[in-house]
């Protein structure tokens, strides 16, 4: 990234801050605290021995929902308590350390995917609900390689089994 900003972009006026240097803090401060969310979400669920996903999914309206036929399927199966735990826990680690940032984004989005999808019919929006903006938020952590501002990632790159494994940049950033 370049310092190629005009003056009427965020941050302007800022006394001792740089545009750039704003938008830096802007998404290390979203990374962070979409990271704590799933972290905190994931964790809580994992110390709960009485937390079951199956509760969640038996609400999913199988008349009105799409996808129906899915949830009381998903609902029986232990794996999926065990799949939405440790998802949320460390694809939630991953981005409050900025690593695998592409790889925790991507996994991220499919579970809210997936929490959208069981949530269907929309209660309260019409297509638009915190799940779609959970997910556009993860798409632009991604387009700003969050995990290189503050985060692992810069340093991972760097390493030489990255060097000597480029694919593996794929999962960063």
């Amino acid at each position: 990234m370049t310092d190629e900003i005009s003056s009427t972009d965020i941050g302007y006026g800022l006394p001792g801050v740089s545009k750039m240097s704003f938008m830096r803090l802007a998404v290390l401060t979203l990374r962070v605290v979409l990271g704590w969310v799933f972290f905190y979400s994931g964790i809580t669920k994992l110390f709960d021995p009485s937390w079951t996903a199956s509760g969640y999914l038996q609400h999913a309206v199988p008349e009105a929902n799409p996808f129906g036929g899915l949830w009381p399927v998903f609902a029986t199966l232990p794996l999926v308590d065990v799949l939405v735990q440790w998802g949320l826990t460390l694809t939630g680690l991953g981005l409050l350390l900025g690593a695998f940032v592409r790889w925790n984004a991507f996994w991220a989005a499919f579970m809210m995917v997936m929490f959208w999808a069981s949530s269907l019919p929309l209660e309260h929006a019409i297509f638009v609900d915190e799940h779609i903006v959970y997910i556009a938020v993860l798409m632009g952590l991604v387009a700003f390689g969050a995990g290189r501002i503050g985060g692992l990632d810069r340093y991972l790159e760097n390493t030489p089994l990255v060097r000597n494994n480029p694919w593996l940049r794929y999962l960063l950033g």
